[in-house]
């Protein structure tokens, strides 16, 4: 009797881990089970179809259960939820949604793939009608449906962090009076603060009225109550943030890693032996303070769970960690982020120089040269690069890549500034705008007394 691998989440680090088992061993019975009706599509589409700029959610389904099946022969079991996991008896309790019924399901080889859950704090009213969180295409549909026919004039959005920010543009875009309100002094807590002010320009520029350092203190209908007063909302979105949904596995004796998320190592294996977990679910290391930490993020949750499969499916793979590099837009201004910030430098411990600089996207003598604010950190002896943030129109979030790379690669400073990048006038200043920080950086250090 063959091997069976059941994948307990059908989004991404689930069914690429599934896909890539199944290249390695074609023999391998795999079971995926998910919790909803959809499998493998981008989350992080959602507010550009509520948004209007993309016609409809199935747009943002990658494949669904049918090509899952006859392409890859996966067993894909939707509506289906795991509530428990008995690591001894290789068993999982499994509740039959459509049919309300209980089932139990043996297994050999496990994969944890359940993602990240929002954050929804216990505050009066919060699960009242019109108040709507946007973590999956079916919290979509719900909130489609919800405004449908509707006139929406005030909206509020509670938090300002990448899916607030993108869903409170769209909603300016569906013509509607956004209200964005955040306890953190400004918007994008994973910027510093200095680069977070940029942002709050731009988001209040763009028409949001943003409120940072206000707390939410409950909800009642029509109304978002505020420790500054009440705010109208014919609709609420939630966009405080994720946090590992990794409470079944814990429960079933896997070890916890960073933030309560599973701990895994380097082949994204866990305690128990066989069994294995990947994406938001679980925790990876930072490439530069070499710390294992959570971070919720695609692009990391489809390369952890290859990793995954491949190990699953009989071959060697390793994920080195991330930097959490990631980037967002408002309007047309881009916001970008790599490596550590100040605070997670003082966190780790780590001394460091800063250098900031306010540049162009392309040479600044062409008329359509836009504004960037870059900031680079350094490592203050060795002056070794730490990360980066980035602020700015017309592509500049992109050249976040070109620090990431240099990041990974372990360059410092010096090597940076000493890059052989492309240069022409109405593509890019002759100095790129990450170059310049980091000689700000120098100068800073050097200038330093001894």
């Amino acid at each position: 009797m063959a091997e069976r691998l059941v994948v307990i989440g059908g989004d991404a680090a689930g069914m690429s881990g599934a896909t890539n088992a199944r290249r390695g061993r074609p023999d391998l019975e795999i079971v995926v089970l998910e919790k909803g009706p959809d499998t493998s599509y981008s989350a992080c589409g959602i507010p550009y179809v509520v948004g209007g700029s993309v016609d409809s959610l199935d747009d943002l389904v990658v494949r669904t259960p049918q090509q899952l099946r006859d392409q890859f022969r996966l067993d894909v079991r939707t509506r289906h939820e795991v509530v428990g996991i008995d690591l001894d008896a290789r068993r999982l309790e499994v509740r039959a949604l459509d049919q309300q019924r209980t089932l139990h399901l043996g297994f050999d080889l496990l994969h944890i793939a359940t993602g990240a859950r929002p954050v929804r704090p216990d505050l009066p009213g919060i699960d009242g009608p019109d108040i709507y969180g946007v973590q999956s295409l079916e919290d979509a549909r719900a909130l489609l449906a919800g405004v449908d026919g509707r006139r929406i004039r005030d909206v509020v959005v509670v938090g300002a962090g990448y899916i607030g920010i993108e869903m409170g543009e769209a909603f300016v875009e569906r013509g509607a009076r956004v209200t964005m309100v955040d306890g953190a002094p400004q918007p994008m807590r994973t910027l510093d603060l200095d680069m977070g002010a940029h942002v709050a320009e731009a988001i209040r520029r763009f028409g949001i009225d943003l409120r940072c350092g206000s707390s939410v203190e409950g909800f009642s209908p029509g109304k978002v109550h505020t420790a500054d007063g009440d705010l109208a909302a014919d609709l609420v979105i939630l966009g405080i943030g994720v946090a590992p949904a990794s409470a079944l596995a814990l429960d079933a004796g896997v070890a916890a890693g960073a933030r309560g998320a599973i701990g895994v190592d380097h082949r994204q294996r866990t305690s128990k032996a066989g069994v294995y977990a990947a994406g938001d679910c679980a925790d990876v290391v930072h490439l530069v303070s070499r710390r294992r930490i959570h971070v919720a993020l695609g692009t990391v949750a489809n390369k952890t769970g290859r990793v995954a499969g491949t190990n699953l499916g009989g071959g060697y793979e390793t994920f080195p960690g991330v930097l959490g590099t990631a980037v967002t837009r408002v309007c047309a201004v881009e916001i970008a982020r790599t490596g550590l910030n100040e605070a997670e430098c003082r966190e780790a411990g780590i001394e460091f120089h800063v250098g900031t600089v306010e540049g162009t996207t392309r040479a600044g003598y062409l008329d359509d040269a836009e504004t960037l604010h870059a900031k680079v950190l350094i490592e203050r002896r060795t002056h070794r690069l730490l990360g980066g943030q980035i602020v700015g129109a017309d592509r500049a979030g992109k050249r976040i890549d070109t620090l990431a790379t240099a990041i990974t690669a372990g360059m410092d400073a010096s090597q940076l500034i000493d890059l052989d990048l492309a240069y022409a006038p109405p593509v890019s200043p002759i100095w790129d705008a990450f170059q310049l920080a980091a000689r700000d950086a120098l100068r800073v250090a050097r200038a330093e007394p001894r």
